[in-house]
């Protein structure tokens, strides 16, 4: 009888312990790490939530910046991390997609993760400098063609939104497209402003100084509809080109593993912070639109974009 007793209690301490971390959480620092540049649009806006989701939790919110090796170190590292809720992973959907499809990477891009939420959209836009000869979209595509080896193409990273979608215009159009990969946005607009790069895609946020110095002109949003600041600028659609939207999302993950009142919590935290509309207004000043999912919908979504973005690769014939 006290061995049944004894088991039983222990049975029930271990049944009772999936609810102990939230009732603990957050009761030290956290940390969000990415695998993108300190001072870009992606980290700016998660600063904008870790800021105001810090007040909400009791506890600061940290930013670690892992860019290199296209943030496969930033997504191992998290995976790799204790499941606690302590140390999460900004996800661009693209890129997260599409690293394990181009190359051997040292995570799981779906089973190694609990995610928590979407938290934004990115807005890019078609750049080309100034005294550049396309005046459209179709007039850089037929440039594409005439030029020896085709158009060079600045991106923002190996399989992100911009590589991908550069390289999908560039099987639409029929024009061999050449990618740059750059580790932040100063470099590679400086390259397309020299004239060592045609095209980039770019924010709202960074191609603005360079429009106010007359250095950029822009041809094409890449968005559903377009951006209101900049009403002149027609859409991809628009401009002709009517191919599938590669994933401009950006999500929050913690390790697999994380009690789920842990990510419950996050969740809630990170929607509250999404209503504050002072990150609503600081996402669309850094040309990001506020999207909230919960986390299973983000799990669906994150799934689906591995698929697509695997077929899309293989498609287009990328290589790192």
């Amino acid at each position: 009888m006290r061995q049944a007793l004894l088991g039983f209690a222990l049975m029930a301490g271990f049944a009772s312990t999936p609810a102990m971390p939230a009732e603990n959480y957050a009761g030290r620092p956290i940390t969000i790490v990415m695998g993108m540049s300190a001072g870009g649009i992606a980290d700016v806006t998660t600063r904008l939530y870790a800021q105001a989701v810090s007040k909400e939790l009791g506890q600061p919110l940290r930013i670690d910046n892992r860019p290199t090796e296209g943030g496969t170190t930033a997504a191992a590292a998290v995976q790799n991390a204790t499941p606690d809720g302590y140390t999460l992973l900004v996800i661009s959907g693209a890129q997260h997609a599409a690293l394990p499809a181009l190359q051997a990477v040292p995570y799981q891009p779906v089973s190694g993760f609990a995610p928590v939420t979407t938290l934004f959209t990115m807005v890019n836009f078609l750049a080309v400098r100034v005294d550049s000869p396309a005046h459209s979209v179709a007039e850089l595509i037929a440039l594409g063609r005439k030029k020896p080896g085709g158009l060079v193409f600045g991106s923002s990273g190996l399989g992100s939104t911009s590589h991908l979608t550069a390289a999908r215009l560039g099987l639409s159009a029929n024009t061999p497209i050449k990618a740059v990969h750059y580790a932040g946005a100063a470099p590679m607009i400086g390259d397309l402003v020299a004239g060592r790069l045609d095209f980039t895609l770019v924010s709202a946020t960074v191609a603005k100084p360079y429009l106010n110095q007359g250095r950029l002109r822009l041809l094409a949003v890449d968005a559903d509809e377009r951006w209101p600041d900049l009403s002149t600028v027609p859409t991809l659609r628009e401009a002709g080109i009517n191919q599938p939207k590669v994933a401009s999302w950006f999500a929050l993950a913690a390790p697999a593993g994380t009690p789920e009142p842990v990510i419950r919590r996050l969740h809630d935290a990170f929607a509250k912070a999404s209503r504050d509309p002072a990150v609503a207004k600081g996402l669309r000043d850094n040309g990001a639109l506020v999207t909230i999912n919960s986390p299973e919908a983000t799990k669906r979504m994150l799934a689906n974009e591995v698929i697509q973005t695997a077929a899309l690769v293989q498609t287009l014939k990328l290589r790192p």
